[in-house]
């Protein structure tokens, strides 16, 4: 058996990698993100992991404040070392998340949501909710699957310590007032 040999987008430079490079490294697979300097390869998503994306993303756009937008699978730059792509943000209304940019900056996101896949637990529970909240992103969704359902795990910073606090923990029917008023039933995941 011959080892194969690597693509030179593998092999970081003796400085490393820093969250504008992503945008120049050729041949990068879909959906890298750059965690603490270091190229994160994501695996291939389920069709239950995509329908709870399409479900929350869906019924955030019908909840919507004016110019507010929903944007999937977007990186936000949070510093020059950390460049992670949730599976959606809301972002407010700013020319720095116009249609041909390719992340956003943590200014303009109101809330982030990821929905943890087994591949993704550990980033997804610890080391993304730290670094929103050190950006200061202002909530912060968790979904986690269980039994084929969504389960949305809802946080929001607290500015004074730069960290998350738990406000709910949503099984059938995601209500909540903050950031804005949303409702969104999660039951209908079984329409999907």
């Amino acid at each position: 058996m011959c080892a194969q040999p690597v693509p030179d987008w593998m092999i970081p430079p003796p400085e490393g990698l820093t969250a504008e490079d992503l945008d120049r490294l050729p041949g990068l697979p879909p959906h890298t993100e750059l965690i603490d300097g270091s190229l994160v390869l994501v695996s291939p998503q389920s069709i239950l992991h995509s329908l709870v994306i399409d479900l929350l993303a869906l019924g955030l756009r019908g909840c919507l404040p004016e110019g507010f937008r929903v944007r999937r699978e977007i990186t936000v730059i949070l510093d020059e070392r950390e460049r992670p792509e949730p599976a959606l943000m809301v972002v407010r209304p700013s020319p720095a998340v116009g249609p041909s940019r390719t992340a956003c900056p943590p200014e303009a996101v109101e809330l982030v949501v990821e929905v943890v896949s087994p591949e993704s637990e550990k980033r997804d529970r610890e080391r993304k909710p730290q670094l929103y909240a050190q950006a200061g992103i202002g909530h912060f969704w968790r979904v986690e699957l269980k039994s084929q359902r969504p389960v949305v795990y809802v946080y929001e910073l607290d500015p004074a310590t730069r960290a998350y606090g738990l406000t709910g923990i949503h099984h059938d029917r995601l209500k909540v007032g903050a950031p804005f008023p949303i409702d969104i039933d999660l039951t209908e995941i079984d329409e999907m």
